[in-house]
Order: C-alpha cells, then sequence, then structure tokens
C-alpha cells in the first residue's frame, strides 16, 4: 500500500529533503531514517519512488542494527509529492536520476549513486550500503553549514568488500590525476553535486579559461574516473558509475575529510545565476 503524503505549514518551517530511488525500498528508506535521526530538528525528511515496491524487510533489519528507528518507514510514490516544493532533492540511483533529473520545486538537487543492496555482492550488502549513506549524510550536514556534531557519534562500521565486475582503472594513473588542484577539486565537487558542466566547474573554481577546465575533464575520462553524458548544448560530467570501489573510496574519504577546501567553492558555485537546465520530466 503507498501512501500520498501532506505537508504540513508547520513541518516547512524547518529544510525540507527528500531522497528518490526506484523502489523506494532501500536505499531511500535508509536515507531517510538516518538523516532523521542525525538531525530531524534541523529537517523534515521523505523518500519515494519512482516505481515503489514494498519495504525491503533487509533494509529495515540493517536500519534497526544500527541503532536507528525504523519503525514509521513505508513505501511512497513520487507522485504523492506532485506539487510539492522541497529545499533539497536528492536522488540516490541512476535510474532515479535520470527520471528526474530536474525535479519541480526542488530548491536544490543533488544526484548520488550507490550500489543496489539487494543485488550487491558481499556477506552484509545492505549494512554496507547504509554505511556509505551515513558517511555521505555526514558531509551533507556539514556542507549545508548544519550541526556536525551529530557525526562524532557515529559508530564506525566496516564496509564489506565487493567481488563486482567495474570498469579497470589504472593506480598510477588514477593517482597522477589527483596531484593537479584542479582537477583533484573537480572530482571533489562533482562526488558532492553528482553532476557538472564545464561552466558550472569553472563558476565554482573561479577559472576563466573554459579549455583549461576541459582539458582537465578529457584527462579525467581518458582515465575512466569521470563519465559524461549530453544534453541539447550541454555535457554533464560525472564519477564515473562503474569506477572501481577502491578509486570511488579514495574520491569519497577524500571529499568527506577535507570539505573545508572545497567549502568556498561550494559557496561560488550556489551563487551562480543561470545555470544550465539539467531539464527531463519526473516519471
Amino acid at each position: 500500500m503507498f501512501l500520498r503524503i501532506q505537508l504540513s505549514p508547520l513541518s516547512m518551517k524547518k529544510k525540507s529533503v527528500l531522497f528518490l530511488c526506484t523502489g523506494n525500498s532501500a536505499r531511500s528508506q535508509m536515507a531517510e531514517a538516518l538523516l532523521r535521526s542525525k538531525a530531524g530538528d534541523q529537517f523534515d525528511v521523505f523518500s519515494a519512488g519512482t516505481q515503489p515496491e514494498e519495504v525491503d524487510a533487509r533494509a529495515i533489519e540493517a536500519i534497526q542494527k544500527f541503532g536507528v528507528d525504523a519503525s514509521d518507514l513505508v513505501s511512497k510514490s513520487v507522485q504523492s509529492f506532485d506539487g510539492k516544493d522541497f529545499d533539497y532533492v536528492i536522488t540516490l540511483c541512476d535510474k532515479a536520476n535520470t527520471e528526474c533529473r530536474s525535479f519541480p520545486g526542488a530548491g536544490k538537487q543533488l544526484a548520488w549513486d550507490f550500489p543496489d543492496p539487494k543485488s550487491r555482492k558481499g556477506h552484509h550488502p545492505f549494512s554496507s550500503t547504509l554505511t556509505e549513506l551515513n558517511n555521505r549524510l555526514s558531509m551533507f550536514l556539514l556542507v549545508e553549514n548544519k550541526t556536525a556534531a551529530t557525526a562524532a557519534n557515529d559508530a564506525p562500521i566496516e564496509i564489506e568488500q565487493s567481488t563486482e565486475t567495474f570498469t579497470n582503472v589504472d593506480p598510477i594513473a588514477f593517482y597522477k590525476c589527483l596531484t593537479d588542484d584542479i582537477r583533484l577539486k573537480t572530482l571533489m565537487l562533482t562526488h558532492y553535486h553528482g553532476e557538472l558542466c564545464v561552466c558550472e566547474l569553472m563558476q565554482a573554481l573561479d577559472e576563466d579559461s573554459q579549455p583549461k577546465v576541459s582539458r582537465n575533464l578529457a584527462l579525467l575520462k581518458k582515465a575512466n574516473i569521470l563519465s559524461d553524458r549530453k544534453h541539447g548544448q550541454w555535457v554533464f560530467y560525472r564519477i564515473n558509475p562503474s569506477l572501481a570501489l577502491w578509486a570511488k573510496s579514495v574520491i569519497a574519504q577524500t571529499t568527506e575529510n577535507n570539505i573545508a577546501l572545497i567549502s568556498p567553492y561550494l559557496e561560488r558555485l550556489d551563487a551562480m545565476e543561470n545555470r544550465p537546465n539539467k531539464a527531463s520530466f519526473c516519471r
């Protein structure tokens, strides 16, 4: 049974966040429960799916083992939120991002891509995904100038190594890419936002030379670290979804533990006017 959600005027006094995934059965439920636990006094948190399914019992179990309340989690359709405005809309899988690149009423939209625990290999796929979501949300709270103290109470959990097949990346070429200032900050900014184009990176980095930024993006793409997609006249770049987990982890850990390094660039990007429209429709 899927519910239609009504947002009360009182709830809108806090910042609102909507997590989107395909089935709203695992990742988005985890994110909803985690953020509500970490910063429920600052955010009204919701989740939905483009093709909603029942909440996976294994997701509930992982959330409860993490010490977070999962009693009120219920699967919802994205259509339940038609006409509603959110301060943040965050997609958690590539399919939801493709279907909802430009969510109507989103003050700010982020595209995060996490492995589906239902098809992820390893002994503890749901706990691994939950831990990765928890780390990303701690970064989100820090970046958005929220209380970072919640992160201090997070108990570290070992992330299970995956045996999935990923795009091969040469470690020497990978680390060489991180030695350049523009390339490193590009990866960190892209890791946080999910997807950025050349002009957005130029604005964030306060860089006037488009060929310089484009040249560095081409090097990252050649190394299989970034992938791109073309939309109209714009080309958007993101961390390669099939990049090896060890390489993704390096980028994630570097970003999440060095937010102060890119905070001025994130603020400059937030202040950018006439940003490219990632227009699509939300099915």
